[in-house]
């Protein structure tokens, strides 16, 4: 198996993006063009095959409002998004993902991950559990589409 982590250059990337959005979120999870503007995407291809993608925010922290931006903060990195398609989940990618992640913020210089979910996504929870990743606060989401699902908002610090 060959598996190869590939920047997603924008813009020309993002109508696949947003194509990928829809295979794998629901609806109210979906990123805009704009979104993507907004982050560092990357496929992840497997044998050929995109089987999942990510995207990241450099040096700032999460913040839970669209309306504001997410806050400065140095040495921190925000996954903000972590998507295997349907098709190949259950097979172990989502572990590859995560584990390329955390290899790509030491690489970088990260000292601290931080990352959010949908409360009722355990899957993602634990798998970030697995990896070291903490609950550092949860919160009624303005984030999402309905209010009254919590976001989970996650945090991974990095040994120097």
């Amino acid at each position: 198996m060959t598996t190869e982590f590939r920047r997603a250059v924008l813009p020309d990337a993002l109508k696949h993006l947003v194509a990928f959005d829809r295979k794998v979120f629901t609806k109210a999870d979906w990123f805009t063009k704009s979104d993507w503007e907004r982050y560092e995407p990357y496929w992840m291809i497997v044998d050929g095959v995109t089987v999942g993608c990510c995207g990241f925010e450099h040096h700032v922290d999460f913040q839970e409002s669209q309306e504001r931006e997410n806050p400065p903060l140095r040495a921190s990195l925000y996954i903000s998004t972590t998507g295997i398609l349907p098709r190949f989940q259950g097979k172990g990618f989502g572990r590859l993902l995560k584990s390329w992640q955390i290899a790509y913020a030491r690489h970088h210089g990260f000292t601290r991950i931080v990352t959010n979910h949908r409360a009722s996504n355990r899957q993602m929870i634990e798998l970030n559990r697995k990896f070291g990743f903490r609950i550092i606060r949860r919160r009624k989401s303005i984030y999402y589409e309905d209010p009254e699902e919590p976001t989970v908002v996650m945090e991974m610090k990095l040994l120097k």
